[in-house]
């Protein structure tokens, strides 16, 4: 069996978009997500994606484009994640530095649903959420659906 990514969202047109890997570590540097994307993807087993997403409570790192290279490369974006994510922090009752891995993925999960399933325009982001229309994701996303739903 191929391994997996805690997420992933194939577009509307059933291609895979994006996949993300989430962590509940902080003060991770740009650097030490681009070694452990790079760790992950020589392994060869993980699918990809023109968009990868690591996740941590803090910040989120973004590769995009057409391929997902073998190279230790820093991210194309690097997002604040608090203003985000905080609001889904408060709604769980939990803190971001004390949150586990598997919760932090129900949040994300709960975050992107909203992007791929919501009928307002992009207009409607809040300012720390621009960089998905600059890179490209916003539109990849909309009307998708997670990986999940397709092989149930």
């Amino acid at each position: 069996m191929d391994a997996q990514w805690d997420l992933s969202v194939r577009d509307r047109n059933g291609q895979l978009a994006l996949v993300i890997e989430v962590k509940g570590k902080t003060n991770v540097s740009p650097e030490w997500a681009a070694r452990l994307r790079r760790n992950i993807l020589a392994h060869g087993t993980f699918p990809k994606a023109p968009y990868l997403l690591m996740v941590f409570p803090d910040k989120f790192y973004l590769w995009a484009g057409a391929e997902i290279h073998l190279d230790q490369s820093e991210p194309d974006y690097i997002i604040d994640a608090r203003p985000i994510l905080q609001p889904y922090f408060e709604q769980a009752g939990v803190r971001g530095d004390r949150i586990s891995g598997q919760s932090l993925v129900l949040i994300v999960e709960s975050w992107l649903g909203e992007i791929i399933y919501s009928k307002k325009s992009f207009e409607t982001l809040n300012d720390s959420q621009h960089w998905l229309i600059k890179s490209g994701l916003y539109a990849a996303l909309a009307g998708g659906k997670f990986e999940h739903e397709a092989v149930a």
